[in-house]
């Protein structure tokens, strides 16, 4: 990390972070001011009172659960082979992989349906989970093999020497290096399975599946929409996120970074 030594270059990067960090934080104002408008904090509480809240929650939960420990797997698997494993064409499969970064969820939505009906796991958790799941695995895989690249091969060359075969390898020397890597998984997997609409809302037609953010249907309809407790429920459904984070900052931080420049 560089240090700046004039004052006028540290007053120049303040300026400049603070001008990228203005976007962020007006639209975050106004979705607090804005849920806090009207009965106050009374816009929480009716949020907290809505039918079945905690099972939003608990729906919400399992599926990122679900989609994280696949994701982890995969990418985890799959960046080592990229990285450290000779295999033939290698590089073909992994821009085959990229490719699949160009394809968004919209698209996809009557071949899932199609495959989910074929397969009876319509209207269960899989049909979410799984989809998520490889819609992340592609830029997962692209940050990952980046990391592990910085990896020195001779740690995995003299474990071979020492009769230590792949499987070991990957439990035993990858998995533990990676720890940075693994907590920029949990964290972008966590954002993008509990803020996931479409394919919940296409594909879990049951109640008692709902997730939160399907959340504002009750304060939005026909005769009425309660902006104020729409922005308030949106806050509430946003901290399991913002704790994750926050939690884990000092780690997404260092995995970002390494996956970033090596």
């Amino acid at each position: 990390m560089f240090e700046l030594r004039t004052r006028r270059s540290r007053w120049t990067i303040q300026i400049v972070l603070t001008l990228l960090v203005i976007p962020f934080v007006v639209p975050l104002y106004t979705m607090v001011e804005g849920s806090l408008q009207g009965r106050g904090f009374g816009n929480y509480l009716a949020v907290l009172k809505v039918p079945g809240l905690i099972l939003f929650f608990r729906n919400s939960a399992l599926i990122a659960a679900g989609t994280i420990a696949i994701v982890y797997i995969l990418t985890m698997a799959a960046s080592f082979g990229f990285s450290k494993l000779r295999i033939r064409s290698k590089e073909v499969f992994f821009w085959m992989l990229l490719a699949a970064l160009t394809l968004p969820e919209v698209v996809l939505l009557t071949p899932l349906f199609v495959t989910a009906d074929k397969t009876h796991i319509y209207n269960t958790f899989w049909a979410v989970i799984i989809p998520i799941s490889a819609l992340q695995v592609p830029f997962m895989v692209l940050l990952t093999r980046s990391y592990m690249d910085g990896i020195p091969d001779e740690l995995f060359e003299a474990a071979r020497i020492d009769g230590a075969g792949t499987w070991k390898m990957f439990w035993s020397i990858l998995v533990p290096l990676a720890k940075p890597m693994a907590v920029v998984v949990v964290v972008l997997v966590l954002i993008a399975a509990w803020n996931a609409y479409l394919l919940p809302l296409v594909f879990l037609q049951n109640p008692d599946y709902q997730v939160v953010t399907q959340l504002p249907q009750y304060f939005q309809g026909q005769y009425n929409d309660d902006q104020t407790k729409v922005l308030a429920g949106a806050l509430l459904t946003a901290l399991p996120e913002i704790i994750a984070y926050v939690s884990l900052q000092r780690f997404f931080e260092q995995g970002m970074s390494a996956g970033a420049l090596k």
